[in-house]
């Protein structure tokens, strides 16, 4: 078939009387099905219930230096989660904390502080007139949620496969005192799949923020995230990379174990500068004093060492990279060609991009939702809900069963051909 953008407005009609056909056939089946938030399939939180057996009511429940992980106290973390959590982003021991399970709470935290009191010593940001934060796009929209949730003016910038437009994002940064942070998912991003290049990391390293109190909000939440034994991306270390180019506090390193064990139950860590976080504890001594330790004991004796985490995502790997290749295969087959958008092909993460036609993405989703198929809002990946382009859909494959993925797929495609030629017929250019 040629692409819609090829045919007379006599095809057009043809092929929207055939679509919509076949969508009010779609509807008629009453589907419930969801891909709307990247959540780990049942299968795959079976292969962490194991965890669940690793200690029992005679384990001995010391950490390795003999503290009671029953009691009050540690408040960074037992070391050995420390070293766990190190191992999966590629830092010290020394630099991490190791929290509750929600790497989320870190980031609103952290927020939070600077809001309230400031960052080591500086004014506090509820006392600024501006404060601004740059979001590569499309990003991550619980990210965007907090910002907008402290009312802090959000800038887009654009994201490539290499990363942020850092032309942008230096111009930006050093400039403007205002510009206090920029949200960042380095390793095969939310939703993009993409990973920054090594110049990218870099040139982040050697920013000369016109506000010393800029930091880097890097968020590592796919770090081991493959789906390919043999095509993994490298992400160099932030952290050191900041040290050696005499930037050692702008970072705020972020991850956890919500997509490695169990989602509601992980464990999560901060990993930042020794005087980052000396700050940080002094004002986390006043929040709790200490997080589940024993859960922390738990992931390690699970999990191991980083030789465990890569076994272990490994059978992760094992579950949803057929439910990955089905999309694309799928896309391919029938939507190559036509003129309707294009999609990402990520080696790691939990997303599928799909770029719709400009105007197109808005329908597409809600013709989706009324044949029964929930997908993430039109907008979510951009601060504000809002897509300058109406283009951009991301597209969760975890969950569902493969089965009800393929009939999920099957709506999504004729949604997205249906909108495409509304679209052309609309703009009157047949």
């Amino acid at each position: 078939m040629k692409a819609y953008d090829q045919m007379t407005k006599e095809e057009l009609l043809r092929e929207k009387q055939v679509l919509e056909q076949q969508y009010r056939d779609t509807c008629a089946l009453g589907l419930k099905l969801d891909m709307s938030r990247g959540k780990p399939s049942k299968e795959q939180l079976d292969l962490s219930q194991p965890m669940m057996d690793v200690l029992r009511a005679d384990s001995v429940l010391e950490s390795r230096l003999g503290t009671d992980i029953r009691n009050y106290g540690v408040l960074d973390g037992i070391d050995e989660a420390k070293e766990l959590i190190a191992g999966m982003i590629d830092t010290k021991p020394e630099n991490v904390i190791v929290y509750g399970n929600a790497s989320l709470n870190i980031m609103y935290d952290t927020i939070n502080r600077s809001m309230i009191h400031g960052v080591l010593d500086h004014t506090p940001w509820c006392k600024l007139d501006k404060v601004k934060f740059l979001c590569p796009v499309p990003g991550y929209d619980r990210h965007f949620t907090i910002t907008e949730f402290f009312g802090i003016e959000m800038i887009n910038v654009p994201l490539y496969e290499d990363g942020p437009d850092m032309d942008m994002v230096e111009e930006l940064v050093s400039s403007d005192a205002s510009v206090k942070g920029i949200w960042c998912v380095p390793k095969y991003s939310n939703p993009m799949g993409t990973s920054y290049s090594d110049e990218t990391v870099r040139r982040f390293a050697r920013l000369k923020p016109a506000a010393e109190d800029f930091r880097i909000y890097w968020d590592n939440a796919y770090c081991v995230h493959h789906l390919y034994e043999d095509r993994q991306d490298h992400l160099l270390d932030i952290l050191s990379e900041c040290e050696k180019a005499g930037n050692p506090d702008m970072v705020y390193e972020f991850c956890s174990t919500s997509k490695v064990t169990f989602s509601g139950s992980g464990i999560s860590g901060l990993a930042t500068s020794p005087t980052n976080k000396a700050d940080i504890l002094t004002q986390l001594t006043v929040q709790t004093i200490g997080f589940d330790k024993i859960n922390q004991l738990r992931h390690v004796k699970f999990l191991k060492d980083q030789e465990g985490v890569a076994r272990h995502m490994a059978k992760h790997a094992e579950l949803i990279r057929p439910k990955f290749e089905l999309l694309t295969r799928r896309f391919e087959e029938e939507l190559s060609g036509l003129g309707v958008g294009s999609w990402t092909k990520p080696r790691g993460g939990y997303f599928i991009t799909c770029f719709a036609n400009e105007g197109c993405a808005k329908n597409i989703i809600a013709k989706a939702k009324e044949a029964g198929v929930v997908m993430t809002g039109a907008g979510a990946p951009f601060p504000y809900k809002k897509d300058p382009r109406d283009s951009v859909i991301r597209i969760a494959p975890t969950l569902p069963p493969m089965e009800e993925l393929d009939e999920a797929c099957s709506v999504f495609i004729t949604c997205v051909k249906l909108a495409s030629v509304e679209r052309l017929l609309e703009s009157g250019l047949q």
